[in-house]
């Protein structure tokens, strides 16, 4: 590892998104052909149809949709830069108003972001559809748009080698160009000695390139995150201790978040766990793992113990699901600064 002190704690690289988060019932769901808890990937003309839709239903019970800056990498460097951590994102928009707004929004919590936006006359920015059902349950509709542009000129190698930690969402393994530019940051990442952090994101991206993660992972990651479920599906098993056993030996620490059980960590031959932080009402469960890590590596960067780290992300995470959307409160820097 590189022991030069870094000019930043943590750059995230993921798919720059617009989330728009609306409360619909089941009804709602059926009638769009949206399958509940699902993530479905969708085109402009699916996009816009279902927006207008969660508009009307939020006028007619008088309820406004919530949009902010979202996607996964996003949410984590927000949440780290709420509890004081230096961070970037990398991601990019159109030069367009959900553009605007999403560089806007991200200013407006501390995250640095400054890669080169997609022209005017290219694809829309990207934009998640949210609705949130009584049970806190969510179900997606994205519309990846600009998202999917990243390409190597926008990883910016003076910003990726003063960092001390740079953190990867997997979700852009999907997008060949971009995960060409992912490449070329993890090189740059690791020939400067900084550590290089990764999240499996989805059960079912794990699936789709579990060989590429495993070599990944063994080569490349010192701290990977997971859940419970994306862990074993790395190793097609339903044993979660054979899981730890198998990647214990590859990554320098494993995050695995558990839900109401709480996390682990896999570190330096131990298991290290750390109990879910109380809440009173799980509203919605949108980007709980994205602030986990957010918690974490702001944690992490401070040179705090593996178990505070978790225990951060922790809190972080609860209370992300005590609200609507992907974005604590101002409450959340004090709220781990008393526990």
């Amino acid at each position: 590892m590189n022991t030069a002190p870094a000019r930043s704690d943590v750059v995230t690289i993921g798919h720059a998104i617009v989330d728009v988060l609306g409360h619909a019932d089941d009804g709602f769901l059926e009638a769009h052909g949206l399958v509940k808890g699902s993530m479905e990937l969708v085109d402009e003309n699916r996009a816009v149809p279902i927006y207008e839709a969660m508009a009307a239903s939020s006028f007619r019970s008088a309820s406004a949709l919530l949009e902010q800056s979202g996607g996964s990498a996003a949410n984590t460097s927000v949440v780290a830069s709420m509890l004081g951590a230096s961070t970037t994102f990398i991601g990019k928009v159109r030069n367009d108003e959900l553009g605007n707004t999403f560089a806007t929004d991200l200013h407006a919590v501390g995250v640095r972001y400054a890669t080169p936006r997609a022209p005017q006359d290219g694809v829309a920015t990207g934009r998640s559809l949210i609705n949130v059902t009584p049970d806190a349950e969510r179900t997606m509709c994205t519309f990846l748009g600009a998202a999917r542009g990243l390409r190597v000129p926008d990883m910016d190698e003076d910003v990726l080698t003063g960092a001390a930690v740079t953190y990867v969402e997997g979700y852009l393994w999907d997008e060949p160009e971009a995960h060409a530019a992912l490449e070329h940051a993890i090189a740059t990442v690791r020939g400067a000695g900084r550590r290089f952090s990764f999240t499996l994101s989805d059960p079912f991206l794990v699936d789709r390139f579990r060989g590429e993660f495993l070599a990944l992972a063994s080569s490349s990651v010192d701290v990977l995150f997971a859940n419970e479920h994306e862990i074993c599906s790395l190793f097609e098993t339903d044993d979660l201790d054979e899981a730890i056993a198998r990647i214990a030996p590859m990554c320098e620490m494993t995050t695995i978040t558990q839900g109401a059980k709480g996390s682990l960590v896999v570190h330096s031959g131990e298991v290290v766990s750390a109990d879910a932080w109380p809440v009173d009402t799980v509203v919605d469960t949108t980007g709980a793992g994205d602030a986990y890590a957010g918690g974490f590596l702001y944690a992490l960067t401070k040179g705090l113990p593996v178990r505070r780290c978790a225990e951060i992300g922790n809190i972080a995470a609860a209370e992300v699901i005590s609200r609507l959307g992907a974005r604590p409160t101002d409450a959340l820097s004090a709220l781990v600064h008393r526990a």
